[in-house]
């Protein structure tokens, strides 16, 4: 996992743009999570710095920090409820096309 830390990111799934990232955002936390590999990618708009948070930091953030483990899954809950809405924009689109 990542937190951008300075600069300006964008987060894509299939050429989908997902999220523009700023200072403070997190990326790559479900493959931390789950070790599953990567299913966006992330693209750097200007010069970016970025922490990185190993799966051993990250545990110990979620252990002495449990603020932290819910400040991660708000920003998946976010980003799936923002999934959500593409996914019902597409399906109702394909059905008024029908």
């Amino acid at each position: 996992m990542y937190v951008l830390v300075a600069g300006e990111a964008e987060i894509t799934l299939d050429g989908v743009v997902i999220e523009v990232c700023t200072a403070g955002t997190i990326v790559g936390e479900l493959a931390v999570i789950d070790g599953s590999p990567r299913s966006a990618t992330v693209t750097a708009h200007t010069d970016c710095e970025f922490a990185i948070v190993d799966k051993k930091r990250f545990h110990f953030l979620v252990d002495e920090t449990p603020r932290f483990a819910v400040s991660v899954m708000q920003v998946m809950a976010r980003r799936l409820k923002q999934c959500d809405r593409r996914l019902i924009q597409a399906y109702s689109a394909n059905r008024s096309g029908s």
